[in-house]
């Protein structure tokens, strides 16, 4: 297998010094060996703890001299700004763990839950689920995504599962593994996650939303076409085609080309697992300059998604082009609807590389330069429901 791969590892080593980083670490995890999952005790899982929000630490002061401290000067606008849209959202930030059962194996797994401020609507608030990638944590999600503000914003609940390291080494979801795209592996025990804090905290279950960036993106996708009944839209960040890889070489096949072969068979395949799926409305965000799931995966996805909606090829298309600005790149939307229900949209990010747009840069794969995706996918979101 590893003489079979050495000409991708090449190719892939060929790419610019930044994302030469970025996919070395994707290759580490991918590559790495899965150590052995610890033996679980059945047991009820904990109640939610509350957490202190993560946020950067603060700098040392200097030690005070004889000379008098002058007084400071207003911090200019942009950098009151940046502080703002950094300071932690005044909500609840809980955590716990879940117990669930994955074919013959309990599985435990840990999850991060935001509640906004504030009164909920009698519906409750509505939920969106956030999957990780690669080399991320839960809360390094949370921060760099600064989804927990946005939220905070419009209203949101957000729920962030949080990959063993005894399921992956690198806490990557295996999104390429076939017996999980058939709706096994995490994905019963994402599921049985989601169902507790529903009933927990009476979020509203007609508006619930699932997204996810790069391997949780590809594993957003498989829950959401798993248990369509679930969601009322899905998200997908520089997310890899649904249904092909099936082994480690195989992923990172996908993720540098696609597979064409695989575009429509794979669809074909939930529908006939699914008789009468229902929509399922999507948005696809996906950097120009990626070079870790090259942007053929957005174009393959694309075509999944008019097949998953029952969108016939020639439906029409309205484009908006987006010059970005200060802090933004220039972008494209492509939107299709169904009347008047838009039912996808397709960004475009140019200059874009493999990273959250608009996120905190300070953390890995994440992208100062906007559009800001986490208000794209509220914004998105907030015009559909069950």
């Amino acid at each position: 297998m590893v003489k079979s791969s050495a000409p991708l590892l090449r190719s892939l080593m060929r790419v610019g010094k930044k994302q030469q980083r970025s996919t070395a670490r994707l290759l580490t995890a991918l590559f790495a060996p899965p150590k052995p999952a610890p033996k679980a005790r059945a047991k009820p899982a904990p109640k939610l703890a509350s957490t202190t929000a993560p946020r950067p630490a603060p700098k040392p002061r200097a030690a005070s001299t004889a000379a008098p401290t002058p007084k400071p000067k207003p911090a200019p606008r942009a950098a009151l700004a940046a502080s703002l849209k950094d300071a932690p959202a005044p909500g609840k930030w809980l955590t716990a763990r879940y117990a669930g059962q994955s074919g013959q194996v309990l599985r435990t797994m840990s999850y991060w839950l935001y509640l906004p401020d504030g009164a909920a609507p009698p519906s409750g608030w509505p939920l969106i689920v956030m999957l990780h990638g690669c080399e991320q944590s839960a809360t390094q999600f949370a921060q760099g995504t600064r989804m927990n503000q946005m939220a905070q914003k419009a209203g949101y609940a957000v729920l962030y599962p949080q990959q063993s390291l005894s399921a992956h080494p690198h806490r990557c979801w295996k999104w390429y593994d076939r017996a999980t795209q058939q709706g096994g592996g995490d994905v019963p025990v994402i599921v049985g996650m989601l169902g507790q804090v529903l009933a927990a905290y009476g979020l509203d279950r007609s508006r619930v939303f699932i997204c996810g960036m790069s391997a949780g993106a590809g594993m957003a996708n498989i829950v959401a076409l798993n248990h369509p009944e679930l969601f009322a839209g899905l998200g997908l960040h520089s997310g890899p085609l649904y249904g092909a890889g099936h082994s480690t070489v195989g992923a990172l096949g996908v993720m540098q080309h696609g597979n064409g072969a695989r575009v429509d068979s794979a669809i074909a395949e939930v529908l006939e697992r699914r008789p009468g799926f229902p929509s399922m409305p999507t948005i696809l965000i996906q950097g120009d300059d990626d070079r870790v799931v090259r942007p053929v995966n957005q174009v393959h996805l694309r075509r999944q998604a008019m097949l998953i909606n029952d969108l016939p090829a020639a439906t029409p298309v309205r484009v908006a082009h987006k010059a970005g600005g200060r802090s933004g790149l220039p972008h494209q939307l492509h939107d299709v609807y169904r009347g008047r229900k838009l039912i996808l949209r397709v960004a475009q990010i140019a200059q874009l590389q493999h990273a959250w747009s608009g996120g905190d840069a300070r953390l890995s794969f994440n992208s100062a330069a906007g559009p800001d995706a986490s208000k794209m996918l509220v914004d998105f979101f907030g015009k559909h429901r069950r």
